[in-house]
This record gives C-alpha cells, sequence and structure tokens, in this order.
C-alpha cells in the first residue's frame, strides 16, 4: 500500500520534469504540493514561475533569492580549492544543488511538511545530491521520487503528459536539449548529444559567442584575488556575484568556457554534456595561475592531489560531509597568501595567462635567471648524488651489475 502525506515540498525549476510532478504528486499522493524555487543565477527563468506553479495545482510557492550565498559561500571554495571533476567539469550543477536542497528543506520544515519531492531522473548524479542533502538536514522527512515510481519513461512520454494537462513546458520534441543554468554555468545535455559523435550546433550555445564570431581584437582582463577568493575585475571591487556575472559577460562574448565532456556518472553510467562556463573558466585558470607565485612546491603539490577528492565529494553529493569542511580547512589555511593580480587575454575562444604578479610571490628573479650570481652550481653535485643514491644502489642488483661483481669476485 502506497503511503500517503499530507504536504510534500517540490524543488521546483519550472522545467519539464518538476512541471508534470506537481499535478502527478496531487494525483497519485493526494496532498498538497508546496513549490519550492531558489534562484541561484537561472536570470529570466525565474520569471512567471509563482503564476505557473499555482495554475499546475501547487498549494503554495516560494523563490528563494540565493544568488549571493551560492556565488560567496559554495562556488567560491569550490574554485579556491581547485576542485575540477574528471579535468574538464567545472561543477556548475553539482555545487548548486546543495544549496537548492538546503533552502527546500527549510521551506518544508516551516510549513509543516511531511516530505521531500525532486524532479532528478534515476539514472543521474542530482538525484544523489538531494538525498543526500535531505538525510543530512532532515532525515525525519520522507522522499518522494517520481521518476522511480511513475510509468513516463522518456522526454517525450513528459512532454505528452504535460500536453494532455494543459501544462506549458519550456520543451519541445524539436528542442529535446535538458538544460540547467545558474550563475555559473549552463549545460546541455540529451537529445542528439547522446551520440557522442554528433558536433553540438552553434544555435544550442547561449552563454558564449562562437569563436569564428568573437571581436577580432584580443581582450586583456585582470582578475584580483584576496586569500584565494577573487574580489576585483579590472580593478574594481565587486561583490562575489556581481564579479562573476562581469565575467561571464567578458568571457562570453569572445567565446571562451565551453566543453564538450563524457563524463562518469556516480552511478556507473558515462554521459555526455556539453558546458558553458565563461567566468568560471577565467577565474581558474587565473587562480592556478596565482598559485604557481604563492605556493611552494609541497602544498601545491599536495593541493593538487586533495583537489581532486574534493571535487569528487561535491560531484557526488557528499557537500554536508565532515571530510568535506576539513578539506576546506586545509585549503582556507594554504589559501593564506594566495593575495595578487593575474591579467588573462582572450582571443576568440581561448583564454591565456599573460602576467602574474603577488607582494606574497616566492619567485625570485635572481635565482630563475641564467645569471649564476649569489647561486654556487658546485652544491647541486652532491644533490644530485644524494638524490640518485636510490637509482644507482638499483643498478647494483639489475643482471648486469650482478654478473659484474661475480666477474671480479
Amino acid at each position: 500500500m502506497k503511503k500517503t502525506f499530507k504536504k510534500i515540498a517540490l524543488a521546483y525549476s519550472g522545467g519539464l520534469d518538476t512541471s508534470v510532478i506537481i499535478p502527478w504528486l496531487r494525483e497519485n499522493y493526494g496532498c498538497e504540493v508546496v513549490a519550492v524555487a531558489v534562484d541561484v543565477g537561472q536570470a529570466e527563468e525565474t520569471d512567471h514561475l509563482e503564476e505557473k506553479a499555482l495554475k499546475t495545482g501547487a498549494k503554495e510557492f516560494y523563490l528563494v533569492d540565493a544568488v549571493d550565498e551560492f556565488a560567496s559561500d559554495y562556488l567560491f571554495p569550490v574554485l579556491r580549492a581547485g576542485a575540477v571533476y574528471e579535468h574538464d567539469y567545472l561543477l556548475g550543477t553539482s555545487s548548486a544543488r546543495p544549496l537548492i536542497a538546503r533552502k527546500q528543506v527549510e521551506i518544508a520544515l516551516a510549513t509543516g511538511c511531511d516530505a521531500l519531492a525532486h524532479g532528478c531522473t534515476g539514472k543521474g548524479n542530482d538525484q544523489v545530491r538531494f538525498e543526500l542533502a535531505y538525510q543530512a538536514l532532515a532525515p525525519e522527512l520522507a522522499i518522494v521520487a517520481p521518476w522511480r515510481e511513475w510509468d513516463i519513461v522518456s522526454r517525450e512520454d513528459a512532454i505528452d503528459y504535460a500536453t494532455s494537462r494543459g501544462i506549458s513546458v519550456p520543451v519541445t520534441k524539436k528542442d529535446p536539449y535538458s538544460r540547467d543554468r545558474n550563475l555559473w554555468h549552463l549545460s546541455h545535455e540529451g537529445g542528439p548529444l547522446e551520440d557522442p559523435s554528433f558536433e553540438p550546433v552553434e544555435s544550442m550555445f547561449q552563454l558564449t559567442a562562437s569563436p569564428e564570431d568573437a571581436p577580432e581584437k584580443a581582450e586583456r582582463v585582470t582578475i584580483s584575488f584576496e586569500k584565494g577568493f577573487p574580489v576585483a575585475v579590472d580593478g574594481k571591487p565587486l561583490s562575489p556575484a556581481k564579479l562573476i556575472k562581469t565575467l561571464n559577460a567578458i568571457g562570453g562574448r569572445h567565446g571562451v568556457g565551453r566543453a564538450d565532456i563524457v563524463e562518469n556518472r556516480l552511478v556507473g553510467i558515462k554521459s555526455r554534456g556539453v558546458y558553458e562556463t565563461p567566468g568560471g573558466t577565467l577565474l581558474v585558470e587565473a587562480l592556478k595561475a596565482l598559485e604557481t607565485l604563492t605556493l611552494d612546491r609541497e602544498s601545491a603539490h599536495e593541493k593538487e592531489r586533495i583537489a581532486t577528492r574534493y571535487a569528487e565529494l561535491v560531484y557526488f553529493g557528499q557537500w554536508f560531509s565532515p571530510l568535506r569542511e576539513a578539506l576546506d580547512a586545509f585549503m582556507e589555511s594554504i589559501s593564506q597568501t594566495t593575495t595578487g593580480d593575474v591579467t588573462l587575454k582572450l582571443y576568440k575562444g581561448s583564454c591565456s595567462v599573460v602576467a602574474r604578479k603577488s607582494a606574497h610571490s616566492l619567485y625570485s628573479q635572481n635565482l630563475a635567471s641564467f645569471d649564476m650570481t649569489g647561486y654556487d652550481a658546485r652544491d647541486s653535485a652532491g644533490f644530485i648524488r644524494l638524490f640518485g643514491l636510490q637509482t644507482r644502489g638499483r643498478k647494483r642488483l639489475s643482471p648486469m651489475g650482478v654478473e659484474k661483481i661475480a666477474s671480479n669476485g
């Protein structure tokens, strides 16, 4: 017998899945639905959401403005950590899900809901991200995942379901892409992209200009950091959200930030996604360049190793975990001197570092130059012999070395 609920809080975006979930929950559970939309930088996508949610059957609607919080408390720590999943994915969707889930839980508890619902499919990563957050923040609330229960098996089926109930959705069978947009990125999945040999059509992209059509003249932009966090663009201090928006516009007009990726989902499925992350790409490249000046070798190498684990935690939905918090403490500690300016050159889809400076720079021009003044090259001989001690020892035990020892015996 199916469990009954009085009131369910739904993570609502107004997209295809959550649009049909509202009537489905009412039809199948006989409950009230509280639609919770969280603004993490979707721009115009939040327009008219309340009207749409109530029209499709929601009892209550809440729109939470979390753009600034998303930038400062989620995106910037991920940036500082150097967290990039499988070398290319800058974790735009992954970073937003724990914040959206947290706001949803807060409203669910405040409005007397006894269950939480999301529109994630049973194949994706987001179901894990939402539900791990629910378990961390409100384990007493039940979880309803319609994609694991209903008879709808495709986006085409969902479109038909919406059409049969007079629900307007921002997707058609002619434009079948599944998109996720926030302050950090815009992702494109599904439809023709499910064939990894399909080349994306230019009309699909929305945040970045075609590199071929980008300005003929290169543009330089300088990003300033304090303790690993970006604080200014071209000398102008900006709030975290405004800074990202500014860099999105700059990078976007030069076609910077596109990534076509086949990634390994947590559930074991490979998926193909095309991402536009213009401002994030500039920030990642600039911070890496600054750290070449400010981090010592051992710290830099250890951070690179830990960054991979941090990226996995975020991608796998383990934001609310003691390990992620501990890794943040490490990142905060080693970033105390990561302060300075980096200048990037943008040209037709490329982003290259052309200058970097920091008052905490460990770079010594005297030591780095070919001028041997102040450096005794003879010191290197002893260092190299000690460094090669194991190498020479291994040679003694090689077949040739053993034969030589025997013949001398």
